[in-house]
């Protein structure tokens, strides 16, 4: 176990170790037992933890502000529309500043291009942790929650389970590529075997793949790519988690206009029965919600069986707080 977590930054999903994943995912189980008995867990009185954001939210800043006031702490909720940034204040400035009022700036900045630099430019300059509620590259606290949903489900020895991390069809907007980028890096460090799988324009960043195939090959896991036209459903078999949801073709084109009507071209891939039915019986469905129901995911799919996302929505509380109990050294 490792217990060293005092005023660092997680900004990116390998930022800590697999053992230092471990701690915490034993802190967030033993938080989430004490919880659940109402046995009292207030470690984090008269600490502040600033909350930027440049994105919408209804998970992230609900189990932010939450689990900060369950630790007995409080969470400040800062949009960045209504803050002079737009008028001068630069991540230098957020940094300095932020880093004295606060003890704890958590951001999210999901901007291609820009949000893991913003993220990275504030924890430069500031002397408090920086957290990454999600950036245009990584979502490590929803992986979190992701990898301990997954061991209550199957188990916490994952070596050769099947997970399949798949683009799904959204009408609704471009949406960043972290999610699927931070599954692809975290869970084979735990020994999954992963599939990543798309249609021809949805790639996601090569450093970040080439970095995937790596910690598979350190443990001795698999990792495969699917890219084709009707791949969904052959990734699918045999599968013990399906993680399939949209993401923008940021790589491909940034052009609203442009990445709109390519994915519009890929209607067929929506999670459905088809899908489950070429995968493992017990197979699990996730997603970080909000899905777009009946688009996205069948709503049979969404709330049925299968499905964990709700108990994966929880989890995004319990591992959250473990990071906060850590990094103040307090758990």
């Amino acid at each position: 176990m490792q217990t060293n977590f005092r005023g660092r930054d997680l900004i990116g999903d390998l930022d800590f170790t697999k053992e230092e994943v471990e701690t915490v995912l034993d802190v967030a189980w033993d938080l989430k037992r004490k919880r659940a008995l109402g046995e009292p867990h207030a470690y984090l009185r008269d600490k502040v933890l600033a909350m930027l954001f440049f994105f919408s939210s209804t998970r992230t800043r609900g189990s932010f502000e939450a689990g900060i006031a369950q630790l007995g702490g409080h969470g400040a909720f800062i949009d960045s529309a209504t803050t002079q940034i737009s008028h001068g204040d630069t991540p230098v400035e957020i940094g300095e500043i932020f880093g004295r009022y606060f003890d704890g700036i958590a951001i999210r900045h999901c901007d291609f291009g820009d949000g893991n630099k913003y993220l990275n430019a504030v924890a430069k300059n500031s002397r408090a942790p920086v957290l990454n509620m999600q950036c245009d590259i990584y979502h490590p606290f929803q992986c979190l929650a992701d990898l301990m949903t997954i061991m209550e489900k199957k188990g916490r020895d994952l070596r050769k389970k099947k997970i399949v991390v798949s683009w799904a069809y959204a009408a609704s907007y471009l949406k960043p590529i972290s999610v699927p980028q931070s599954l692809i890096l975290q869970m084979p460090r735990f020994g999954m075997d992963v599939t990543l799988a798309y249609p021809p324009g949805f790639q996601l960043m090569p450093d970040i793949v080439e970095q995937a195939k790596e910690q598979a090959k350190i443990a001795g896991s698999n990792f495969e790519i699917v890219e084709d036209a009707d791949g969904m459903t052959r990734a699918c078999k045999d599968a013990d988690v399906i993680y399939a949801k949209s993401w923008g073709p940021l790589l491909t084109t940034t052009d609203k206009n442009e990445g709109k009507k390519l994915q519009d071209s890929f209607k067929n891939w929506i999670m459905d029965d088809s899908k489950l039915a070429v995968a493992k019986k017990d197979a699990i469905y996730m997603h970080p919600l909000p899905a777009d129901r009946d688009i996205e995911v069948t709503s049979k799919v969404l709330d049925g069986p299968n499905s964990v996302v709700f108990d994966e929505a929880e989890n995004r509380l319990h591992a959250q707080k473990a990071i906060l109990a850590r990094l103040f050294e307090v758990a």
